[in-house]
């Protein structure tokens, strides 16, 4: 028989605990699910954290926000709405598997006007809350949002793009700012051909800045054929390591959850796969 392996040295240990980047909050007793308060500016902001079941205080989450459309709430995002647990938080509960700090945060007159930068600055004061409180990896953050709440997650990749490692933006325009905008950040968009409400000419501008910003070469991406009723995938080629620029276009209008074929559905559609392999892809990991 083989001799049993030693204890890892406190310098793998060190060397561990530094690449997960642990929050304050780690070994402490963390807060329930639901809905939590803070002030920020003078303004009460509420929001939804879910909390993983069997959650494990010295395990390092990963933290997701999902913000929410126009005239949508964060009851909205963290119910799933008809579809139920199988599109909250854009189908990323079920994709996540309990290995995620889950958040829906919620935008003053249910939208995300950034005025002066205070949702931006909401978003920082919720970073802190959930982190005093809870065990997350500092370079596991994440944003996601549809419309608006796309919009907003552009607003965090211009102004905030060193604090998350990556940003999705489905059917998104620039409506929520872009203060700064030179820092590379991981960039997914998802954008239909026929959006009538945001223009995907709009989303493909909103993605090139990432493009320079993450390094990657021109590389064609094109778009369905109109009436296919399918969607295309563009992986950029040359992007700096960790620094990936994904596009999906379809064949569809300002959707959240499109199908192949055709209509809108967060439990059949692809979007939510293909966000959490965004997510989870090995170069975006460390």
């Amino acid at each position: 028989m083989g001799s049993a392996l030693p204890p890892a040295s406190s310098e793998v240990k060190s060397a561990l605990v530094e690449r997960a980047n642990p929050s304050p909050g780690c070994g402490k007793n963390p807060f329930s699910s639901g809905v939590r308060s803070i002030n920020v500016n003078g303004k009460n902001r509420q929001f939804i954290v879910r909390v993983p079941n069997n959650y494990d205080r010295n395990k390092h989450y990963k933290l997701i926000f999902a913000f929410h459309w126009v005239g949508g709430t964060m009851n909205d995002i963290s119910s799933g709405g008809s579809d139920r647990e199988l599109w909250s938080y854009y189908g990323l509960q079920r994709q996540a598997a309990e290995s995620a700090i889950l958040v829906a945060p919620q935008g003053l007159n249910n939208g995300w006007g950034n005025s002066n930068g205070e949702d931006v600055n909401f978003v920082g004061a919720m970073i802190t809350d959930i982190e005093n409180n809870l065990c997350v990896d500092q370079k596991q953050r994440f944003s996601l949002g549809f419309s608006y709440g796309g919009a907003m997650t552009y607003a965090l990749a211009c102004a905030r793009a060193k604090d998350f490692r990556a940003v999705v933006v489905i059917g998104g325009g620039q409506l929520s700012g872009c203060s700064g905008g030179n820092d590379p950040v991981a960039y997914l968009g998802i954008h239909g051909l026929n959006d009538g409400t945001l223009n995907i000419s709009g989303g493909k501008t909103m993605r090139d800045r990432f493009v320079r910003n993450n390094g990657c070469q021109n590389t064609n991406a094109p778009d369905p054929a109109r009436g296919s009723g399918q969607h295309v995938k563009t992986v950029f080629n040359g992007c700096r390591t960790g620094y990936p620029v994904t596009w999906i276009s379809f064949d569809g209008g300002h959707a959240p959850a499109p199908v192949d074929g055709g209509g809108d559905s967060g439990a059949r559609s692809y979007v939510p796969g293909e966000i959490w392999s965004f997510f989870t892809q090995a170069q975006l990991q460390s």
